[in-house]
């Protein structure tokens, strides 16, 4: 990265040592740091987030950090159409740009596009799972097929979620997944970005895991996770499902001790970054890897 173009894109699971990496990315070259982590945008969160510090914030400009309150709900959508004008404006400046992050979905917004679907009711979504249940997996992707065959051919085997998802977008919009998903512009056009996939060892990441959390209490987390429990928000907002928030108010309720509570936010964070690890491997598989 030496000859470092208009925009690089960073992506890794969580503790794989990404910010790091782009941190002294950005301080030999002079570009802006772009968050691409979804609990990351929450001002509510820095610790819990493992925001970067505020001397590294001083140290190179960064965006996108922190400027979401944790009432707010924000989408894909919404980050997408927040990120395109700061690209915009920075390609006008003449600045490099740095996108940062774990949320894998961003990166396809960016790289692929991503369909603006309405909102599916919650009775599809259950009437989908229900029927996936019911039928197991070959009958309901058998029947999938007849009604998105695009989208049942590339999803994975076990991956319960997105083939319900499909099944869901079909029956109440009318209109295929592939289809809503054909109709869609990237953000970034072909051919004017570099991709580039932090990916620890298992062991080394699940290791830097364990390591966050306890920082992270040492930190401050727990007075974190009460200020953020005291504003009474909905359960269902993102910010309130962020990692260890659900273990460490445990913990402030007194339903567990906070050896306990340290010890679940760490399986906690453990099982997330495997499921971004798995997911990049899957997504970005023609990325360029590098260790964490």
């Amino acid at each position: 990265m030496s000859s470092l173009p208009p925009i690089t894109l960073i992506a890794g699971p969580t503790a794989s040592g990404k910010s790091r990496l782009a941190l002294e990315t950005a301080a030999r070259t002079g570009a802006v740091i772009i968050n691409a982590d979804s609990q990351q945008l929450y001002a509510d969160l820095r610790i819990l987030s493992a925001r970067p510090t505020a001397a590294d914030e001083q140290l190179v400009p960064h965006a996108l950090y922190g400027v979401a309150d944790a009432a707010e709900a924000w989408s894909v959508g919404r980050w997408t159409r927040t990120v395109t004008p700061l690209l915009d404006q920075l390609r006008a400046d003449g600045r490099a740009a740095l996108i940062v992050g774990g949320t894998g979905l961003y990166f396809t917004a960016l790289t692929r596009g991503l369909a603006e679907i309405p909102d599916v009711p919650i009775e599809a979504r259950d009437a989908a799972m229900a029927l996936y249940d019911l039928e197991g997996e070959a009958s309901f992707r058998r029947q999938l097929i007849e009604r998105d065959p695009v989208a049942a051919a590339s999803i994975e085997v076990g991956d319960r979620q997105r083939l319900t998802r499909a099944w869901a977008v079909a029956e109440s919009t009318g209109r295929s997944l592939s289809e809503w998903q054909a109709t869609t512009t990237p953000v970034l056009a072909p051919g004017t970005y570099e991709r580039l996939l932090v990916e620890p060892d298992r062991t080394a990441l699940y290791e830097n895991c364990d390591q966050r959390v306890r920082v992270m209490i040492e930190s401050g987390a727990l007075d974190e996770v009460s200020a953020l429990v005291a504003r009474q928000l909905d359960p269902a907002l993102p910010a309130m499902k962020a990692v260890g928030v659900r273990e460490l108010s445990a913990c402030l309720r007194g339903e567990s001790s906070l050896e306990t509570a340290s010890a679940a936010t760490q399986q906690t964070t453990r099982n997330y970054a495997k499921r971004q690890l798995t997911w990049f491997r899957n997504q970005t598989a023609d990325w360029p890897r590098v260790l964490g």
